[in-house]
């Protein structure tokens, strides 16, 4: 396999551009294996195509979450010790027992539970901006539904939802100068998250409270309480993870619809092709880039060989974009059928809030597309500086104003 010239996709810069999809349909096509260097590290290996992607993660004794993290960068013992109490990074059986206590908040019957309350803050979120005919669709939109439904699951005040949005861009926005300026702001951010999941947590204890923070604080495994530090990575991941996907798919969405008004208009002639145009917008945005794995023992892939301890990092983004399993997949088309994507991961480290996510996607457009249909760029959307997350700043919008 030969390593084709001058591709990266690795610095965090290329993507306030976009995506560089033209470099991972050479990578798929060329070398699927791809090792790619960075700057201030030891480089690792790309992982570009479906099967690939699948199969690692659904081998976790190979590919490990735990013992590099999820990352690509390669993070000191200290700070690893700390990353493998998120439930992202850990492998079996650890991952299972903590899975399995905290799944319970995310049963289709508590899911379904939600769907009235979701759709009573789409059209709050809505009524808030549909009089004005312009707003920014990140701010205004897309980053409140998602806030306001983690806040209620969580049990967070909804005065108190804006301080989660904030410690959740300073925790993903690393590579952002908007967002973080230093790898230390992240760590205040995540010790002022910790301490507010803590003091959240004293007045629940002992109750019978059914937000997750109650469910929380009063579970056990193995016949044990959570420890401070177990329950505040649970807080700090459930938080971040609930709002900050949600919010760029949710936006991804809404510009591919702008950028496709032909399968805009599909789908507002015939509301029963939404279910499958979130979909493809899953497939489309991918909110999550990548996610790294660590291998643990020698390991061959498409004839290249990987040793112990070597980087991997399996690409979504461009997964979801293989021509073996798409048919014309730089084709936005809201009838896909099927559309096995993997925005959501595979394996058992796939998405445990799945059900949650496509609820406030599906929720968010049926209000927007029956109340706001003509919806339209007036500026430059503004992208995330990040290797890792699929994120939109800010996208100025304007519309017909809806009569009050």
């Amino acid at each position: 396999m030969t390593q084709p010239a001058n591709i990266d996709i690795y610095d965090p810069g290329i993507y306030e551009q976009g995506v560089p999809h033209d470099a991972f349909r050479v990578l798929r096509h060329e070398c699927p294996v791809y090792f790619q260097t960075e700057p201030a590290g030891r480089g690792y290996y790309a992982i570009t195509k479906y099967e690939d992607l699948v199969r690692i993660t659904k081998d976790p004794t190979t590919f490990s979450s735990a013992r590099g993290g999820t990352n690509i960068e390669d993070y000191p013992e200290e700070d690893l010790s700390m990353i493998r109490l998120l439930m992202l990074n850990m492998d079996p059986p650890q991952h299972n027992k903590f899975r399995r206590l905290v799944s319970s908040g995310f049963t289709p019957r508590m899911i379904s539970r939600m769907e009235e309350h979701v759709r009573v803050a789409a059209r709050t979120i809505i009524d808030s901006v549909a009089g004005a005919g312009e707003c920014d669709f990140v701010g205004k939109i897309a980053a409140e539904l998602p806030l306001q439904v983690i806040a209620d699951l969580m049990g967070i005040p909804q005065d108190e939802r804006h301080r989660v949005f904030d410690w959740s861009n300073r925790l993903i926005g690393f590579d952002d100068p908007e967002f973080q300026t230093s790898p230390e702001d992240a760590r205040i951010a995540a010790m002022e998250m910790w301490m507010y999941a803590n003091q959240l947590a004293e007045g629940r204890k002992g109750g019978g409270g059914t937000d997750l923070t109650s469910v929380l604080i009063n579970a056990t495994v193995d016949g044990e309480k959570l420890t401070e530090m177990e329950f505040d990575s649970f807080f700090l991941l459930l938080s971040v993870a609930g709002n900050e996907t949600t919010r760029n798919l949710i936006s991804g969405g809404m510009l591919a619809l702008i950028e496709h008004p032909e399968q805009r208009r599909r789908v507002l002639d015939d509301m029963s092709l939404l279910p499958a145009a979130v979909d493809e917008m899953l497939r489309w945005v991918s909110p999550v880039l990548y996610f790294r794995r660590t291998v643990t023992a020698p390991v061959e892939i498409r004839g290249v060989q990987l040793q112990e301890n070597d980087k991997v990092a399996v690409y979504y983004i461009s997964a979801n974009r293989d021509e073996d399993i798409f048919e014309n997949p730089d084709v936005f088309d809201v009838g896909r059928s099927p559309n096995d994507h993997v925005a959501f991961g595979v394996g058992q480290h796939s998405c445990l809030g799945l059900s949650l996510a496509r609820l406030e996607i599906k929720v968010i457009f049926e209000e927007l597309l029956q109340r706001i249909p003509d919806m339209e760029l007036t500026g430059d959307v503004r992208r995330l500086r990040s290797n890792f997350i699929n994120g939109i700043k800010e996208m100025p919008v304007r519309f017909t104003p809806e009569a009050r």
